[in-house]
This record gives C-alpha cells, sequence and structure tokens, in this order.
C-alpha cells in the first residue's frame, strides 16, 4: 500500500528574488570575481618569472650576444659572427677539458649513485640508531669543500698520503696521483663521491618510504626474497626519483669546478702541468678572467650547455627503462 501526500511549495517571502533574477543582478560581480581567480594566480607567480627573466634569460642572451664577439674586459668590442665556436670547435685544449670532464663525471656518478641506492636502502630498513646514521650521512654536504680538497690532497700525497700507503702494503709503488689523468679523475671522483653520495641517499630514502607497504607484503607472501623485492617493486617504483637524481647529477658533473681547483692547490685554472684534469668549467673561467677573452669564453660556455643537454638525454634514454619502457 502506498501513500501519496502532496504538499504545497512554501510561500516565497516578498521581495525575494528568484535565481535567474539573482544571476542576472550579480553579473557585473560575477564577471569581476571570475577576473580575480583568473589573474590572481598569475600575480602571485609573477615575482618568480621576473626574477628568472633578471637573472636567468637576461645573463642566457646576453652571454650569446658576447660570444658572437671578439669581447675584451678593455678596448672595442668586434662582431665575429660565429668565429669563436669555429675556433673553439678546433682547439685542442678545449676538448682536452671536455674528454676530461666526461672522465670525472663517469667515473663518479656511476658509483655515486649505486652507492646512494644501497645506502637509502640499509637505512630503510628497521635498524637501531636509524635518525643517527640518516642525519651522519648529510655531514659531508655541510663540510666546507676546501676543507675537503686540503684533506684529500693529504690523503693522495705522493710521499706521507694514507692512500699510497695502504697500496704499499701490496707492494704498489707510491703513486704521482695529480701527474696524470686518470690518477687524477680517480682522486676528485672520490672527492665528489664522499661530498654528494649522502645527499642522493637522503632523497632516494625519502622516496622510498612513499612506496606502500602493501606491495612488500603480497610479495612476502608470494615467497619473494628481499633481493628480488629490492628489484622488482624498490627500484621500479624509485624511477621518476632516480631520473631526478640523475639529471641533477649529470649538471653538477658536468660543471664540476670546486674540486680540481682545490685540488691543483694553485688555482691557475690550468688543471695541472699538461691540463690533465683541466675540466670545462675551469677552462670557461681561464678564457674569461685570466686571459680576458670574454667572448672566447662565452662561446665555451654555450657549447658546455649543448653538452649538457646530451649528456642529459642520454641519461635520459638509459634511466628512462626503469620499470619498464613508458
Amino acid at each position: 500500500m502506498t501513500l501519496k501526500v502532496d504538499t504545497a511549495a512554501p510561500p516565497r517571502p516578498p521581495g525575494s528574488r528568484g535565481v535567474s533574477g539573482h544571476r542576472a543582478s550579480g553579473r557585473g560581480g560575477n564577471g569581476l570575481a571570475r577576473f580575480d581567480l583568473r589573474a590572481t594566480p598569475y600575480f602571485l607567480v609573477s615575482p618568480y618569472f621576473v626574477l628568472f627573466t633578471l637573472f636567468g634569460v637576461f645573463p642566457l642572451g646576453y652571454t650569446l650576444w658576447v660570444s658572437l664577439h671578439d669581447w675584451e674586459l678593455a678596448g672595442d668590442k668586434t662582431f665575429l659572427g660565429l668565429d669563436n665556436y669555429i675556433e673553439l670547435i678546433a682547439d685542442g685544449a678545449f676538448w682536452n677539458a671536455v674528454v676530461n670532464t666526461v672522465g670525472i663525471f663517469v667515473i663518479s656518478t656511476i658509483p655515486q649513485l649505486v652507492l646512494a641506492l644501497m645506502l637509502a636502502n640499509a637505512l630503510n630498513k628497521r635498524i637501531r640508531g636509524r635518525l643517527f646514521f640518516r642525519l651522519g650521512v648529510l655531514l659531508p654536504l655541510v663540510t666546507s669543500v676546501v676543507a675537503v680538497a686540503v684533506v684529500f690532497t693529504q690523503l693522495y700525497s705522493r710521499d706521507y698520503g694514507m692512500v699510497n700507503w695502504f697500496l704499499g702494503i701490496f707492494g704498489v709503488e707510491p703513486i704521482e696521483w695529480q701527474n696524470q689523468s686518470w690518477t687524477a679523475w680517480i682522486a676528485i671522483s672520490t672527492m665528489i663521491d664522499w661530498r654528494w653520495t649522502g645527499y642522493n641517499a637522503i632523497i632516494l630514502l625519502a622516496a622510498m618510504q612513499t612506496i606502500p607497504k602493501d606491495l612488500y607484503e603480497a610479495a612476502s607472501l608470494d615467497g619473494a626474497s628481499p633481493r628480488r623485492q629490492f628489484w622488482q617493486i624498490t627500484v621500479p617504483m624509485l624511477r621518476p626519483t632516480l631520473i631526478f637524481v640523475v639529471f641533477v647529477s649529470t649538471i653538477g658533473g658536468l660543471t664540476l669546478f670546486a674540486e680540481p681547483v682545490m685540488f691543483e692547490g694553485n688555482p691557475t685554472m690550468a688543471g695541472g702541468a699538461t691540463g690533465q684534469y683541466q675540466t670545462v668549467a675551469m677552462f670557461i673561467v681561464k678564457e674569461a678572467f685570466r686571459d680576458f677573452d670574454m667572448g672566447y669564453a662565452s662561446a665555451a660556455a654555450w657549447l658546455l650547455f649543448a653538452l649538457i643537454l646530451i649528456g642529459t638525454l642520454i641519461n635520459y634514454s638509459f634511466t628512462r627503462r626503469i620499470g619498464g619502457n613508458k
């Protein structure tokens, strides 16, 4: 049995307006509110773009303009077109700096990322004093670059260095670490790895803690070992963070400057007697502020920018394959 009751709508109070009347009378206010909603976000983010234009876009464009000139700190500025780039491509000293930069980058970055990943995985486990160890891995980052260089220069000293002393136990003759390219690359790479491995480990650790625990529990029920869980769950889930870390490491590695300058001891920007560990950044500073050829240095800076783009694309093509092609 159905009971149907019809109730009349309550009377509208006098002077009230319908919905259409309210919208019609408020068109001006709504238009202002709509404009405010659209314009306010742009106004709030505009300081960043203003500062980026002043300190990013303008210096970039000005450097490109300088690279097209014979530009010295004092004297006439002569327009040369692409002559600086043509001369730079044929400059053996520049390509020596490129080889040194890429060599140090490869030797330092690959072990650095592998160690950071393993360290982050260890710190993600339930161990005593986790907070102490997590804070400890950041101590090298807050250490002065000068202090790091002084300590490592002493470690790699030929006569009294601890590294040569340790190798001497196995019958290895003392090594002049600064005299050859590959030995200098190794010494500088250890400085970089000691300083930046903990930083990358903390970033990876933060990403690991966002992985749902249910995935590990389900994998354990299926009989997956911790090693298999690491490679089948942890690493694929870290793919976006790994791409970010690789990008940052690529940019930092190809613009390397402080460590080799401090390792040289005498900051002539030559990178050793024969330029055996001179990086592109050192080459640019040498051309600009020791030889006072700003146009040539600006051209080298733009080629370094192209080198960073190429290196980033190559590393991205490898990193994006982690966890499957997407």
